[in-house]
């Protein structure tokens, strides 16, 4: 059976949080991707205003040979990144255990959101990270069956950004509160409160309808 993990690192235990940490304002996150080789992921969006900054921060990182700009959508910037090493020994590890990257976002501090096959896989992930020295901690684990049954597959920041919507009366019509009113609330950017809104209310959807066909497909 799968398992679903939450972890948290620090940056400056690997290469793509090294690299990518600056003092703006920018954070960075990572598509749904399962990482095939040792490289670094070339793409990654970064979100917020001070692109200028964050770009000569990055590109002045010994780590980083290019960056370039490949798209821009409001405050949000889709990079492509040549990298000066070949190995990064997190997504390494991710790889060398056929998990896959659900979700990943962070500057000083990231968050990742992994899947694995099974628990031996998350094992072997585990001793991976001790053997080559990366310090994470693991916040949370969970089966699919859990998922389904107790959150709909909400992160923990997902789970308290939909309970505070709700609560406050994102969902009424009129709206009781607004994206940017949540934001100040919880501490963190619209565009953050914005995605965690969409994709957990995404999440909760997909696991109701789905669960609910299913039913109705089987007492058919």
């Amino acid at each position: 059976m799968s398992v679903t993990t939450d972890l948290s690192i620090p940056s400056e235990e690997f290469l793509l949080g090294t690299a990518l940490l600056t003092d703006t304002d920018v954070y960075v996150e990572l598509e749904r991707v399962v990482p095939a080789s040792r490289q670094v992921l070339p793409f990654f969006w970064a979100i917020g205003t001070e692109f200028e900054a964050f770009e000569r921060d990055v590109q002045s990182n010994p780590n980083v040979k290019n960056l370039v700009s490949l798209d821009r959508v409001k405050n949000r910037v889709l990079y492509r990144v040549e990298w000066s090493k070949a190995v990064e020994s997190l997504i390494y590890g991710i790889a060398e255990v056929g998990a896959t990257i659900l979700e990943a976002q962070g500057n000083d501090q990231w968050r990742f959101r992994l899947r694995f096959n099974d628990h031996s896989a998350l094992s072997e992930f585990q001793e991976y990270c001790i053997e080559h020295d990366i310090d994470f901690h693991l916040d949370r684990v969970t089966t699919e069956t859990d998922t389904v049954r107790n959150d709909f597959g909400l992160t923990a920041e997902q789970r308290e950004t939909l309970v505070l919507a709700v609560e406050q009366g994102y969902f009424d019509v009129p709206r009781g509160v607004t994206l940017g009113e949540l934001a100040d609330e919880i501490g963190v950017t619209q565009q953050s409160v914005s995605e965690r809104v969409r994709r957990g209310a995404g999440s909760v959807l997909e696991s109701v309808l789905l669960e609910a066909s299913t039913r109705e497909e089987r007492s058919g």
